[in-house]
């Protein structure tokens, strides 16, 4: 009897254990609306269809961002998406968005310089920062870690064959992506891709993206869907 109740209560704790990790987890996205989300940026469409946050683009605007009403700092994201394969696209992480032109400063208050050297600006509703590239193309740099407005690319994936093939054309795909004091690190489909060390901006907002088309015909009403967007906050 005394070893029974001892495995009866190591059962316990280890179910209330399970319990525990999995009630850290919060839906970012309810799948029904866009509470909690606001655009900034570009005039792409955002809807909501059949579960699933859906981007759609339009000619003759710049980037679009559905961004989160909050900013976040340590996380692990977790989110499911489909792209159309003419369309570009990112998620945004650590990201900023400001509503007058302002000067890009890391978190000791220092400018952020561009690759010549020239101290960054960005102009009013720009999101800007991190974000971790959708990308379809021959290139095949899903998973990399890209600077969106400020610096480009931080972390491509040039020499990581196997995180070039993780990304699947035309199906659904899953990023895991960690933030955690100055490390950033993705995962496409399970597979590693980028490790970026990286402290500029601890903490902004997250975004889901439609890349500016200009005035290509061909990729208007191209799409990018999104769903199972969860959060673990690690502060």
């Amino acid at each position: 009897m005394k070893r029974n109740s001892i495995l009866l209560t190591a059962g316990l704790l280890a179910g209330l254990a399970t319990t525990t990790c999995a009630a850290d987890w919060q839906d970012l996205f309810d799948g029904k609306t866009l509470k909690g989300w606001v655009q900034h940026g570009g005039k792409a469409k955002y809807t909501v269809e059949d579960g699933c946050i859906v981007g759609t683009s339009v000619p003759n605007t710049g980037n679009s961002f559905l961004c989160t009403e909050k900013d976040y700092a340590n996380f692990i994201l977790e989110i499911e998406f489909k792209v159309d394969s003419k369309l570009n696209s990112g998620i945004q992480i650590r990201s900023q968005c400001f509503d007058q032109p302002t000067p890009c400063t890391d978190a000791n208050g220092q400018p952020v310089k561009d690759a010549k050297g020239t101290p960054l600006k960005v102009p009013a509703d720009r999101v800007h920062g991190y974000q971790v590239e959708i990308d379809p193309s021959p290139r095949a740099y899903s998973g990399g870690i890209y600077d969106e407005g400020r610096r480009g690319w931080l972390f491509d994936l040039k020499g990581k064959p196997e995180a070039q093939k993780a990304f699947k054309k035309d199906a659904w795909n899953k990023y895991r992506i960690e933030c955690k004091g100055d490390s950033i690190r993705t995962w496409v489909n399970g597979v590693p891709a980028a490790d970026l060390k990286d402290a500029v901006t601890p903490k902004g907002l997250i975004a889901l993206q439609v890349h500016g088309i200009g005035k290509d015909e061909t990729k208007i009403g191209t799409k990018i869907c999104w769903r199972s967007v969860r959060i673990q906050v690690l502060d």
